[in-house]
């Protein structure tokens, strides 16, 4: 259930029936470090700063996003910040994902002992006494679940977690997780173009009192609006390589975008607005809370999008949008097919 925080005039919601009260929307700080092109540090922490001066609660990070660079940067935000703001925030980690230096990726580690190392060196990065939510990334393919799971839990009961979250798991693996310990939330790309999760994800996690928090509800800045055909994108660019921003499927995608806009500008809003109000609307109509994570890296694209919270969508609104984007109208898939590959969600 909604309601408001009158400190900050921002909604709330309680992730699942075990997880903490948070804000409506969430923080993703990955393009601050990584998988986006440069980014600017002081920008960063600026940005941070702005979200929690907003009543943005919520800050998602991942061990191994720029191989712990993005970690120690919310660190240096939260030192930095005034005390009552530093207690407010309340960060989730993904762990898990192996990596090389050349920055390739060779697989996940779901171990009990690799949890709990990879917890411990978090725990210094961010500077902090414990992890809000704890999840590993991906799933190994060689360690059952209920072990991963069962060591996080090890790691809440001694105080160093408080919250067990998923990521990127299918209906089966989060039942087989949740018979094991109370799960807070299911992390999993969802947005106008990204709906696989509602067939088979969503009921399981209304069923099961977990929350969703929902990365890429701009599908990577592709349906934001600002994105054009002729943009160049570096090598350290995630989107350079991915499917549905290449050749015809690039164009398909922004012709989407464009019918978007169109939606948009009747209702005053910008495309970015319309998009992440859409997946704020999702929440109530499949019994979930359901938190967009925001990847804003500059303080104008954070206030765009908490102007999305002010955006209210009837049934006429969400028909048209639906009119205009079906579900399964983006072409190309939303990972190159290495990456697909480790996606339990997609099986």
């Amino acid at each position: 259930m909604l309601d408001d925080n009158q400190g900050d005039f921002m909604r709330t919601l309680q992730l699942g029936t075990t997880g903490p009260q948070v804000s409506a929307l969430g923080l993703g700080c990955m393009g601050m470090s990584a998988l986006y092109g440069d980014a600017d540090r002081a920008e960063s922490v600026a940005t941070i700063h702005a979200a929690l001066e907003a009543g943005v609660t919520l800050l998602d990070t991942g061990d191994f996003y720029a191989m712990g660079h993005n970690e120690m940067l919310i660190g240096e935000a939260l030192r930095a910040a005034p005390a009552a703001r530093r207690e407010q925030a309340l960060v989730s980690v993904k762990f898990g994902a192996l990596r090389d230096p050349d920055g390739g990726w060779t697989g996940y580690d779901g171990r009990p002992a690799a949890v709990r190392n990879f917890a411990a060196y978090s725990l210094q990065r961010l500077g902090v006494d414990h992890i809000d939510v704890y999840r590993i990334a991906r799933l190994d393919p060689d360690v059952p679940i209920e072990e991963t799971v069962g060591a996080i839990a090890e790691l809440v009961e001694k105080g160093y977690v408080r919250h067990i979250g998923l990521s990127e798991v299918g209906a089966d693996a989060i039942r087989r997780a949740a018979a094991t310990a109370p799960i807070a939330d299911l992390q999993i790309e969802y947005s106008l173009i990204s709906r696989g999760i509602e067939d088979r994800i969503l009921p399981t996690v209304s069923e099961l009192g977990i929350g969703i928090t929902a990365y890429g509800v701009l599908s990577r800045g592709l349906i934001s609006g600002h994105f054009t055909r002729d943009r160049q994108l570096g090598t350290n660019d995630f989107r350079a390589f991915s499917p549905r921003f290449q050749g015809a499927n690039l164009d398909h995608n922004l012709g989407l975008v464009e019918a978007l806009r169109k939606i948009a500008e009747q209702k005053g809003v910008s495309v970015a607005q319309l998009a992440i109000a859409w997946v704020l609307s999702r929440g109530p109509r499949h019994g979930a809370a359901i938190v967009p994570l925001i990847g804003a890296r500059t303080r104008d694209r954070l206030s765009e999008a908490l102007g999305a919270l002010d955006v209210t969508l009837d049934e006429t609104d969400l028909a048209t949008i639906e009119a205009a984007v079906p579900a399964d109208a983006a072409a190309g898939a939303r990972y190159p097919d290495m990456q697909m590959a480790h996606l339990d969600s997609e099986r």
